[in-house]
C-alpha cells in the first residue's frame, strides 16, 4: 500500500486529488478501495499527531466508504433480483473535476496578483486648468524671429567648435602618449646613448610632427625622465636618460592598451 507522508492540504478534495495523481490513477476510474484506505491512514496519522481533523475530511471519508460499499455489495430488489445501477463513482468524478477546474483558475488569480504586485501606479491629477485655457498664440515681429533664430545659429555653432576643438585636443593627446613611449622605449634600451633631437622626429616634413615631438620631450624632461642639453640658441638638443627612466609607473601611464611586456636596458 502507498504510504502517504504527512503534509498540509487546503482541502479534503487536494488530499484526495493528491492521492489519486501519486498513484497515477485516471480520475474516470479511480480505484476506489485502495484510494478509500490510503485516505483513512492520511486522517487517522493526522488525529495520532494530535492534529485537529477538520469537518469536511470526514464528509469525504463518509462519502468515499460509502462509494466503496455499494461496489462491493451488490444491490437486489425486493424480489431477490440484482439492480443495475450507475458508476457510484460518476458524482465523485464530477466533483474532483470542477474543483480541479477551480483550483487552476485560482492558480491563474494568485499569478495575476503576483504581476500586479510589482505594478506602481501614478495617482490620477487634476489638468483642468490645461485644458480649459485657450490656445496661447505667440506674437512676434518678424525682426525680433530673425533676431533668435541667429542667436540659435550662433550658439549652435559655439558648441560645434568646441567640440571640434575637444576632439582636436585628444587627438592630440594621444598622439603625444604614443610619441612619449615610443621615446621612453628608446631612451631606457640605451641608457648611456645620446639622441639627437631630430633623430626622435617620426616625420621630419611634417611640421606638426616636429611639435608634437618637442611637447613630448618637454614633458618628459618635467617628469625627469630624460635630461636636456642645447650647447647654443637654436642649436640641436642632445637628449639622454634622466634619473626617472627606470621607472615602471612613468612606462605603464603612457603605454599603448595591452601593453604588458618590459622593456630591458641595454648598457
Amino acid at each position: 500500500m502507498y504510504k502517504v507522508k504527512l503534509r498540509s492540504f487546503e482541502g479534503p478534495f487536494d488530499l484526495l486529488v493528491f492521492l489519486i495523481e501519486t498513484a497515477e490513477m485516471s480520475i474516470y476510474d479511480i480505484r476506489i478501495s485502495e484510494i478509500t484506505s490510503q485516505y483513512l491512514s492520511y486522517i487517522r496519522e493526522m488525529e495520532d499527531r494530535n492534529i485537529e481533523v477538520a469537518e469536511e475530511f470526514m464528509v469525504l471519508a463518509a462519502t468515499l466508504i460509502e462509494i466503496k460499499a455499494r461496489m462491493v455489495i451488490p444491490r437486489e430488489d425486493s424480489q431477490g433480483e440484482p439492480v443495475i445501477e450507475d458508476d457510484p463513482r460518476q458524482e465523485l468524478v464530477q466533483r474532483i473535476l470542477e474543483y480541479k477546474k477551480f483550483k487552476e483558475l485560482a492558480g491563474q488569480l494568485q499569478e495575476a496578483e503576483d504581476r500586479e504586485s510589482h505594478v506602481y501606479t501614478k495617482p490620477k491629477e487634476d489638468i483642468s486648468e490645461y485644458l480649459e485655457n485657450p490656445e496661447e498664440v505667440l506674437k512676434l515681429e518678424m525682426d525680433s524671429l530673425v533676431s533668435g533664430f541667429m542667436l540659435f545659429l550662433r550658439k549652435k555653432k559655439k558648441i560645434e567648435d568646441v567640440r571640434r576643438h575637444y576632439t582636436r585636443v585628444e587627438r592630440e593627446r594621444s598622439r603625444m602618449e604614443h610619441r612619449i613611449f615610443s621615446i621612453l622605449t628608446k631612451v631606457r634600451k640605451h641608457t648611456g646613448q645620446i639622441f639627437n633631437f631630430r633623430d626622435l622626429v617620426e616625420d621630419k616634413k611634417d611640421r606638426r610632427d616636429i611639435i608634437v615631438t618637442f611637447t613630448s620631450v618637454l614633458e618628459m624632461a618635467k617628469e625627469r625622465v630624460i635630461d636636456l642639453r642645447q650647447k647654443k640658441i637654436y642649436g640641436n638638443i642632445e637628449i639622454k636618460a634622466g634619473e626617472n627612466v627606470e621607472k615602471d609607473d612613468i612606462l605603464k601611464r603612457y603605454a599603448p592598451e595591452g601593453f604588458t611586456g618590459e622593456v630591458q636596458s641595454e648598457q
